[in-house]
């Protein structure tokens, strides 16, 4: 028993100081979070926690995340929020207005975080709610091979969010996701039309334009066989195809991104966890410690490795092929999270009523 023990301190002394493994084991119960992260993402993340929380149980068939986009996981919890308990314990999501109105609801456990303020380059809430864990980017994207054959047609790719939707010789030419369903797509149409912006005239540039609402994946497609001359699309898609290009030997030349003169648009996306009397397997002292766990420098290295900005004040790195995140943050737009709050359902119907509706005609 004495060897035991003595093995034991002896192994407590060789790790690195301020690991938090030893408290971690004590971590235990069932944890689900919902997340808009791409699944590779989660996969890391899934694998990061096990290692980091070996007697935690993941809550969804065997992993701890369920995967959704954000505006389609909104409307999931506010149905759940009718019978007063959400299908999660912590919540991952693009888009930060639904920190500010879950707070409100009285649905969030406040986690401290030392240091903080010293720690952070984002806004984050004082009283503990919610914490930017990601910083997903919205911007341009096109193909370079491509660009002196569009100029001979007379097509101009955009160097502005603002040309994007005025300038005519794009009609039917350009594509985007769906902020019904994607919450930085959301996030980026909350803050081009918001009145210091472009305004609701931007939808109508849209759709006078004929934009085209698909997915990510098939803009890069379409951007790089010729379909299309730009997206407005994030920054971690087109980092990621170019990765995985490099990575088999194989770099591509006919894709790159567009970092707007106008701004980028950064959507500084929260950690959030669900208090008992509203989550699912009522954990929150689990949640806390794994809130934590997010804002380590081990989870903000995983960030950077699916292609999205850290939160860190001082990382320096930044994801693949991409550029200095402070720069970035002078170039932002911002988003006023308040008003996207308050006003959801209102961006969504001009959405629909100005761009969706007029899709095919």
């Amino acid at each position: 028993m004495r060897r035991l023990l003595a093995l034991l301190i002896a192994l407590v002394l060789l790790l690195p100081a301020g690991s938090s493994l030893a408290d971690n084991a004590y971590v235990r119960g069932e944890l689900v979070i919902y997340s808009s992260m791409y699944q590779f993402v989660l996969d890391m993340l899934d694998e990061a926690l096990r290692e980091e929380f070996p007697n935690l149980k993941p809550g969804n068939n065997g992993s701890f995340f369920v995967y959704g986009g954000t505006s389609r996981l909104i409307n999931q919890i506010y149905g759940e929020m009718e019978d007063g308990v959400l299908g999660c314990d912590m919540l991952l999501v693009a888009e930060p207005a639904l920190s500010l109105e879950l707070k409100e609801a009285d649905y969030l456990e406040p986690v401290p975080v030392p240091d903080a303020a010293s720690l952070l380059r984002f806004p984050y809430d004082e009283d503990g709610c919610w914490y930017p864990v990601r910083v997903c980017n919205m911007v341009l994207a096109y193909n370079p091979e491509l660009e002196q054959q569009w100029a001979e047609k007379g097509v101009t790719i955009p160097k502005t969010f603002q040309v994007f939707a005025a300038d005519r010789s794009l009609k039917g030419l350009i594509a985007m996701g769906d902020p019904l369903s994607s919450g930085t797509t959301f996030a980026a149409v909350a803050s081009l039309t918001q009145s210091n912006h472009y305004g609701r005239q931007y939808l109508k540039g849209l759709a006078s334009n004929e934009v085209q609402v698909i997915s990510g994946s098939d803009s890069l497609a379409k951007i790089r066989s010729g379909e299309i001359a730009a997206a407005m699309i994030l920054e971690e898609s087109v980092l990621k195809a170019l990765k995985d290009a490099e990575d088999a030997g194989a770099p591509l030349t006919d894709l790159a991104c567009i970092y707007p003169d106008d701004g980028v648009i950064l959507i500084p996306s929260t950690v959030m966890t669900v208090s008992d009397a509203h989550s699912k397997n009522a954990n929150a002292a689990a949640c806390k410690a794994v809130e934590q766990w997010f804002l380590s420098e081990k989870a903000q290295k995983l960030i950077l490795q699916g292609y999205m900005h850290s939160v860190f004040r001082e990382m320096e790195q930044v994801p693949f092929g991409s550029i200095d995140t402070n720069e970035l943050i002078r170039k932002d737009m911002g988003v006023n999270w308040e008003n996207v709050f308050h006003s959801r359902e209102e961006i969504n119907l001009a959405w629909m009523e100005i761009v969706a509706n007029h899709q095919g005609r």
